[in-house]
């Protein structure tokens, strides 16, 4: 059976392929488009994914979609009739519930089988069914889907059963979400940033922010509305959070003080607590020992950390691709889980590989009839690894293209900026050159699975970049510590990335290190790479020193000074598909 599913039309639009519970391909839209965030029907991703299953439209069995859009109308018209005249809510938003079909019949052009997912089914079918248990307690937590903003269930087998939900406008991720914008920060892009940029603070705000909840109690969440704004189209607060935090919010990209490092921390800590402590009250309704995890909030590896070490359950497994994205593999997984029964449930996810690949032959056509004439490592994988080692051990910033392009947010060896984690410098050097991000941004280590206990606090796999761990090591390690020694890690699998894998064992051989800086391929704004020509403009356009595209390792200094001037102050299109109306969803 071929499955096919689908988000969109909200952000992060993306499309997967699954056959009889196999994931064949995923892949998010702003890859192929190079608009951050892109929430148009996901054209080139369906294409891809077609291409790659050997697929036209009509070999579909069914398309299944990650929301219900009859619902989220509902939603759309009860918020909008008391605020907003007819005018403006069908002006520049779409209320017309059809359109999702009428795009997947004209755009896509599949005339077959279409089912709505509701969206919180989705993401809990998008962590259970790839999680390998064959029971658990179930943890959805995002801004807002059609109603639902948190969802705590249990699911067995086949079945999904969502307990207790937490409906619009009461939302956790929307309150994590005001204070990015009221930090200055992109909403539903710089809560990264939020995280990031807590530990350099104190939890100073935090009694004032609790003043943000009228309940918090075991399943429930209630907002106190009055320091909410979200049909203004202007901001996400009003100006009595300001006047309880006694600050003004602060101007995107003005300089960031104590006081904003004092927020953010309050925010997050405030995020952990509320979390757990929905964990622990789950834990008390549900029998099961495990816990799977989705929604946009899942995100957050700090909090992971602190649910997998404080909670009650002895297992978890989050859905790499938590948010939005990974409803269209949760939208399909659940469509197929109910068509073929409890006996065939999807494979347990190992890998996020699902995106383009390339051969050497498709990168060598890059060079062809080029002025640019990188190193050919095709007839020995060894030299390769050694001559790509040696560059790192040297400082060199590495782009590394290989394999198949990750589906979600984390680079994990696909398409990765590699770096010595060691030079306390390092950390600086990539944000300000390479990344053009702000300096505070943490980066991940990536770690020889088998030598992971020996730098880290960590008593699992966490091939996913998940969750924060204690950093055993930080003297080590100074350009993946963050500031509270801690850092989220990710683990190498010499069965899942052999060449990953074989590199982080070359630079180990060379330097007695296991650990490599790992960040995606891209710079600010700027999706992460796709193709081996995404790579290309990318290496020109920044400070790296090394591309690695498969077989292929071109130095910066192969370049002619004509190229590089060519190139030199340019920037991609960093058009995004949000903004900060996203939550008012009208």
């Amino acid at each position: 059976m071929n499955i096919v599913g689908i988000s969109s039309h909200f952000h992060d639009a993306a499309c997967c392929l699954l056959r009889d519970g196999q994931i064949v391909a995923a892949a998010e839209e702003e890859r192929f488009s190079r608009i951050k965030h892109d929430p148009r029907i996901p054209l080139a991703a369906f294409k891809f994914c077609l291409e790659r299953g050997g697929l036209s439209p009509a070999d579909i069995d069914v398309v299944a979609y990650y929301e219900d859009p009859n619902k989220k109308l509902a939603r759309q018209l009860w918020f909008a009739s008391p605020v907003l005249p007819l005018r403006q809510v069908n002006s520049p938003f779409n209320l017309d519930p059809c359109h999702v079909e009428r795009d997947i019949r004209q755009i896509l052009g599949f005339s077959g089988a279409l089912e709505f997912v509701d969206h919180h089914i989705a993401h809990a079918a998008s962590s259970f069914f790839f999680s390998g248990f064959k029971e658990s307690a179930i943890l959805t937590v995002d801004a807002v889907g059609e109603w639902t903003t948190t969802s705590l269930g249990i699911a067995s087998g086949n079945t999904i059963d969502l307990l207790e939900q937490v409906e619009y406008p009461h939302s956790i991720g929307i309150f994590y979400s005001t204070i990015t914008a009221f930090l200055g920060f992109e909403v539903n892009e710089g809560e990264y940033k939020v995280m990031g940029l807590a530990p350099y603070g104190q939890p100073v705000f935090v009694e004032r922010l609790r003043q943000l909840f009228a309940d918090t109690s075991a399943g429930n969440l209630q907002l106190n509305l009055e320091y909410f704004d979200f049909p203004a189209f202007k901001t996400m607060y009003t100006e009595k959070l300001g006047e309880l935090l006694q600050l003004c919010p602060r101007m995107p990209e003005s300089e960031l003080n104590q006081t904003w490092c004092d927020l953010a921390r309050s925010a997050q800590v405030l995020l952990e607590e509320i979390l757990l402590e929905k964990v622990r009250y789950l834990g008390r309704i549900a029998t099961s020992e495990n816990l799977c995890m989705a929604g946009g909030v899942a995100l957050n590896c700090v909090a992971n950390g602190r649910i997998h070490r404080e909670g009650p359950f002895k297992r978890l497994f989050i859905q790499p691709a938590a948010g939005d994205s990974g409803g269209a593999l949760g939208a399909a997984a659940y469509v197929h889980a109910q068509r073929a029964g409890p006996a065939q449930i999807c494979k347990p996810i190992t890998n996020v590989f699902w995106g383009p690949s390339f051969t050497t032959s498709d990168i060598e056509r890059v060079f062809k009839g080029s002025i640019i004439k990188p190193d050919d490592f095709r007839n020995s994988e060894e030299d390769l690894l050694g001559a790509v080692a040696k560059r790192l051990e040297a400082g060199r910033i590495v782009g590394w293209f290989h394999g198949a392009m990750e589906f979600g947010p984390r680079a994990l060896g696909g398409r990765s900026i590699l770096a010595d984690p060691r030079p306390p410098g390092m950390k600086d050097k990539i944000n300000e050159i390479i990344k053009q991000r702000e300096s505070f941004r943490p980066f991940a280590p990536a770690v020889l699975a088998e030598d992971a206990a020996l730098l880290f606090e960590l008593a699992w796999p966490s091939p996913f970049m998940l969750e924060t761990v204690q950093v055993l090591r930080p003297d080590l390690l100074r350009a993946t510590t963050h500031n509270d020694n801690s850092a989220r890690v990710q683990t190498v699998d010499k069965l899942v990335q052999p060449r990953f894998h074989k590199l982080l064992a070359a630079f180990k051989k060379l330097t007695g290190c296991p650990v490599l800086l790992n960040t995606s391929f891209n710079v600010r704004g700027e999706p992460i790479v796709c193709t081996p020509y995404d790579a290309l403009l990318c290496f020109l356009r920044s400070g790296l020193d090394t591309l690695v595209l498969e077989d292929f390792v071109l130095d910066r200094e192969m370049l002619t000074p004509e190229l590089l001037s060519w190139f030199s102050g340019t920037s991609p299109n960093t058009s995004s598909g949000i903004q900060h109306t996203v939550y008012t969803f009208l």
